[in-house]
């Protein structure tokens, strides 16, 4: 063998011996990483959810589980959808559209009468509803009593007071009626009920074209904040004591689908609620991001969450009999005669998970 066929053959065997090593190391390395994926837990199966929401305070449980990456820690999908009042998400939803909701009471009933097979799984908010006055009516209620004001107000400025609130059968409106007829015994003739959505409602408050409104917080606090003259006048015990409010909702064939994904919401959501009432704080980029997009300050939207108004809840048998109560006034006062409460309720989702949280 010559030396030029030597050096050959070594350069041949150093070829094959580095090959050699670079697929042993790749081999080593390929089992490596399957015995680490096979080690590591197991991926959370997703459950994707279309979601219906107003950007409102009584809604902030959502927003905080959201903000905070609860849901998706979770393996929930919540594909939201923004909507400007209750009524709205109802006709959403008798299209077909949503799985789940967090709406008022008023328009949960609305929609179980309508045929819709839905259940309250969550309660979200209690007594929420104020009535906010501004300008020279805000001096009336100073200076006179409930029905005395509005009625003094009317004769003095030859017209009547307008007041603002959601559309009909909704909370705000539902709660509004009820002051004004059962609380101050008047007749719904006496002022100018105006229905319109949540924006609309602080823009007519803010321009004046309104001189008061039976609503929720955030527009409560951000139209004093605004406002000089702007006042809370009533607050919601004294327009209907213990009124149930906002809900989370879902669609029965989504909840015998997708249970065990509606349980952990409604941890959330009741982990979300201690938060909102234990340390508000941590909730307001949360809330801000989604009730304002942002724009509103941190301060406002703290005073909001603190707010009389604001007394956030999440056991859904907190609010069965006020909400008996509030369909028997609908339907009695002819606000909205096709309500239910019949089967409206499934409470073993949130004992459930009320359950699943102490373990």
């Amino acid at each position: 063998m010559t030396h030029w066929q030597k050096s050959k053959n070594t350069a041949l065997n150093y070829g094959r011996t580095k090959m050699l090593r670079k697929s042993l190391f790749m081999t080593i390395a390929a089992a490596s990483f399957a015995v680490s994926i096979t080690q590591a837990s197991p991926a959370r199966a997703e459950t994707t959810l279309e979601m219906a929401y107003m950007p409102i305070v009584p809604c902030s449980q959502l927003f905080v589980m959201e903000g905070m990456g609860w849901t998706k820690k979770a393996g929930l999908n919540l594909k939201l959808t923004r909507f400007p009042n209750g009524p709205a998400i109802v006709q959403a939803v008798a299209s077909g559209k949503m799985d789940t909701m967090c709406f008022g009471i008023g328009p949960a009933m609305v929609t179980r009468g309508k045929g819709i097979k839905l259940k309250v799984v969550a309660a979200g908010i209690v007594e929420q509803i104020g009535v906010i006055a501004q300008g020279e009516l805000v001096t009336y209620f100073q200076k006179y009593k409930g029905a005395q004001a509005l009625r003094q107000f009317a004769k003095d400025k030859g017209r009547k007071p307008k007041i603002a609130s959601f559309p009909k059968g909704s909370v705000p409106d539902t709660v509004t009626r009820h002051w004004l007829i059962e609380m101050l015994k008047m007749d719904l003739n006496e002022v100018e009920l105006i229905g319109m959505g949540a924006s609309r409602v602080q823009q007519a408050l803010l321009s004046r074209s309104v001189d008061a409104a039976g609503i929720l917080e955030p527009i409560m606090t951000i139209v004093e904040s605004k406002l000089k003259d702007a006042k809370v006048v009533v607050r919601a015990d004294g327009m209907m004591p213990n009124q149930p409010g906002s809900t989370i909702a879902v669609r029965e064939k989504v909840l015998a689908k997708h249970r065990d994904a509606i349980v952990k919401l409604v941890e959330l959501h009741i982990k979300a609620t201690e938060l909102l009432l234990k340390n508000p704080e941590k909730a307001v980029p949360h809330v801000k991001k989604f009730i304002a997009k942002g724009l509103l300050s941190d301060d406002v939207v703290l005073k909001a969450l603190k707010s009389p108004s604001s007394n956030f809840r999440a056991d859904p048998s907190s609010i069965l009999e006020s909400t008996t109560y509030m369909a028997n006034f609908q339907k009695t006062k002819k606000i909205k005669t096709k309500v239910s409460t019949d089967g409206l309720f499934d409470t073993s989702i949130y004992k459930e998970a009320k359950s699943n949280l102490g373990k």
